[in-house]
């Protein structure tokens, strides 16, 4: 009886592995991963655009919102956190400081409408990242392809600069939005707050035991231990831009970077 069973149940793996080696079963699993992917995000995206952790940071947006940019004056504006932007499988992720005050607070959509993002879409689009290299509102038609966009803090600090309180009460959306990036490899920060941030959601989450010799740069790479990437470039922010810190040339080449490691799988 033992040898029957034995000889019975010999055909199973082999039948196991034809199945999933079928494309078909491939492509449902894919879908699936996908799929909880998109749910992930989307319902983590409500939740962001609901928060009120911090109330300096809600009442200086709906002030923003409210007084406007007299150029802005006829536009109705976001005036609430930012979610991220993109796509849920994507292998590369824009980790970036923060909303700007009449930008991505107006538009509600990360590097969108302000100088930064007329910076930074080119590049994207020159580096196959984007579909569209100009960034005007959330509906514009701009797709993202393998690329997520969002930042360390969801709203638009006063001067540009987040309180250590107000990173703190962000940081768990950045936790969850990396555990959902199911396919990422690279990290893309850009300026040393975010750099900073994203190294301690490593921390934070066990992922990396001390930060080392990692130090911010324009254009430092490091290797994570669990085979991600980090990449650092300086903010494209117009103080960067304007005066010559930060170049398109310099910028591309970071992108070029990220294709190169996304798309070698």
């Amino acid at each position: 009886m033992r040898l029957a069973a034995e000889n019975k149940s010999e055909p199973i793996l082999p039948c196991i592995a034809a199945i999933v080696s079928q494309p078909a079963f491939r492509i449902t699993v894919v879908q699936a991963k996908s799929q909880a992917a998109h749910s992930a995000l989307a319902e983590l995206n409500s939740r962001i655009i609901a928060c009120n952790r911090c109330v300096r940071l809600r009442e200086y947006c709906t002030q923003v919102a409210a007084t406007k940019r007299r150029a802005y004056a006829d536009f109705d504006y976001w005036g609430r956190p930012v979610p991220s932007f993109g796509d849920p499988d994507a292998a590369v992720l824009i980790v970036g400081l923060a909303p700007g005050a009449h930008g991505s607070n107006r538009t509600g959509r990360p590097f969108t409408g302000d100088g930064s993002g007329n910076f930074l879409y080119p590049v994207l689009y020159k580096t196959g990242f984007a579909s569209q290299p100009n960034a005007v509102s959330r509906d514009d038609g701009m797709q993202l392809s393998d690329m997520q966009i969002t930042s360390v803090v969801r709203c638009a600090p006063p001067g540009n600069k987040p309180l250590p309180g107000e990173l703190a009460n962000c940081a768990p959306y950045l936790d969850q939005e990396i555990a959902a990036l199911e396919n990422l490899r690279v990290i893309v920060c850009l300026g040393k707050i975010a750099f900073d941030g994203v190294l301690q959601h490593f921390r934070r989450t066990g992922k990396l035991a001390r930060r080392g010799e990692m130090i911010f740069a324009h254009g430092a790479e490091y290797t994570l231990p669990n085979g991600q990437t980090l990449l650092a470039s300086y903010h494209p922010s117009l103080q960067n831009t304007n005066t010559g810190k930060l170049t398109e040339a310099m910028f591309l080449k970071v992108f070029q970077r990220a294709g190169e490691i996304a798309r070698a799988r």
